[in-house]
């Protein structure tokens, strides 16, 4: 895993994401929700994110448990934390919203990309098909 999660910092983020992004929304697996054309992605948000947002969210959490190797739910919302406005009164951090996650990360179980760890450090790792997915996506973006 050493090698792999040096291979992710050599590639621009926002390149990588769209470009797996692009590639998920191809697949059946990563389809959209009905629900989540009407969710805010957090209590801190005023409105729904924009269009076709689902597959960058998507991708940014497979970016998240590549480099994390083992990642949980609870840790993967607070990676995604964002500011309240509350007018007069100091801002306020909010975590993300934990169900826009748990259905990716169930997305990606079903696609084969994400295993539930059994034993030891709790919560999902990529899977070794997972693993040549996402390097196959970094050779393409270098």
């Amino acid at each position: 895993m050493a090698q792999s999660k040096a291979l992710i910092h050599q590639v621009d983020a926002k390149k990588f994401i769209d470009s797996l992004a692009s590639k998920l929304k191809e697949m059946p697996e990563f389809e959209m929700p009905q629900w989540a054309r009407f969710v805010k992605t957090s209590a801190a948000k005023e409105r729904p994110p924009q269009e076709d947002w689902w597959h960058i969210r998507a991708a940014s959490i497979l970016r998240k448990v590549y480099q994390s190797g083992v990642v949980g739910i609870e840790k993967l919302r607070g990676k995604y934390t964002s500011k309240k406005d509350r007018g007069a009164k100091p801002e306020r951090v909010y975590k993300a919203g934990g169900k826009i996650i748990r259905t990716a990360l169930q997305q990606a179980e079903k696609a084969g990309f994400v295993e539930k760890r059994k034993e030891g450090k709790l919560g999902r790792q990529l899977t070794k098909k997972g693993l040549e997915f996402l390097n196959k996506v970094i050779e393409e973006v270098k």
